[in-house]
């Protein structure tokens, strides 16, 4: 099966609650700063009309975890990440406020956060990804298309009155999310990859202009040496695939050149993933999953272009 012969005709339109979802709650006058000082992103000249996509690091530029933030106030930044890593890090970010003047917390239960596609997303919201746009108390943002399907977060207080759209199979919303290319970091693969590896830096999650936060040498010095030897790629399998199941080319038995970052049936039969690889087994073809005699995967193009080099 071709993955390529059913790229639209299973889309429709809708919302979907996403409960694989949490949020951090950053609160106080430096929560903007605080931010800045910790993520890939800049979140000092955050607009009100911006979100961003970021990434948490280790201090050898490992991503920890991954947000979509944006601000719902001055003084107030929230941070939607998935829900299995919420708890680990929102110990590990709150161990670096020190004197800020910022309070982080779980904040999941005080929101609903949905999934919007199609006819769903609202006409008023800007068509650049990361853009945001206000309706009552959500906030609406856009993020990249699946198969150019449009697709946006949709994050409200717990008591408001969810969208007033038909229903989105949650099955399909995780398909989608797997088509757009735009990796959602999760507890299987938790420090596993620097930034580039899931094309962060060519999909908005990394600023090369701000100032220093945890990897930042690391991250830097992948892009600025061009030593990108590892990237995201789409691939389709008629088999099933895991997050964080190797990836195997079939000249090498021994080692993985590769790892499932993101998994999705497709509605059309088989599975959809991202996944970080090398360059050089990429470009060579020749993919399995689990073991290097196992299901074959067939490279799909990226929906984005990517960054060159520095």
């Amino acid at each position: 099966m071709n993955a390529s012969d059913f790229p639209n005709q299973h889309l429709a339109s809708g919302a979907v609650r996403l409960a694989h979802l949490g949020v951090i709650r950053v609160e106080g006058e430096d929560a903007a700063g605080f931010l800045q000082g910790q993520l890939t992103q800049d979140f000092v000249m955050l607009e009100p009309s911006q979100a961003r996509l970021a990434a948490f690091c280790s201090a050898k530029g490992r991503m920890q975890a991954s947000f979509v933030g944006f601000r719902r106030s001055p003084d107030e930044i929230l941070l939607v990440c998935s829900r299995d890593l919420l708890a680990s890090t929102l110990k590990r970010l709150s161990m670096f406020v020190l004197r800020a003047k910022a309070r982080l917390s779980d904040a999941s239960d005080a929101f609903a956060l949905f999934g919007l596609a199609g006819d769903a997303v609202p006409p008023p919201l800007p068509a650049t990804p990361w853009s945001l746009w206000r309706d009552g108390a959500a906030s609406v943002v856009r993020l990249y298309p699946a198969d150019g399907v449009a697709r946006a977060l949709w994050v409200a207080p717990a008591d408001t009155a969810g969208p007033t759209v038909p229903a989105l199979p949650e099955a399909l919303w995780h398909w989608m999310d797997v088509r757009s290319g735009v990796a959602t970091l999760s507890q299987p693969v938790f420090d596993a990859f620097v930034p580039q590896m899931l094309n962060y830096e060519s999909v908005g999650g990394v600023n090369f202009k701000k100032g220093c936060y945890p990897g930042q040498e690391v991250v830097a010095r992948s892009q600025f040496r061009g030593t990108l030897k590892r990237r995201a790629y789409l691939v389709h399998t008629d088999a099933g695939l895991t997050v964080g199941q190797a990836v195997f080319h079939e000249s090498d038995a021994e080692q993985p050149c590769g790892t499932v970052v993101q998994a999705a049936a497709h509605p059309g039969g088989g599975f959809d993933a991202i996944v970080s690889m090398q360059t050089s087994a990429a470009a060579q073809g020749h993919l399995h999953a689990g073991s290097a005699n196992g299901p074959a995967l067939e490279l799909l193009p990226l929906p984005y272009p990517l960054l060159d080099d520095i």
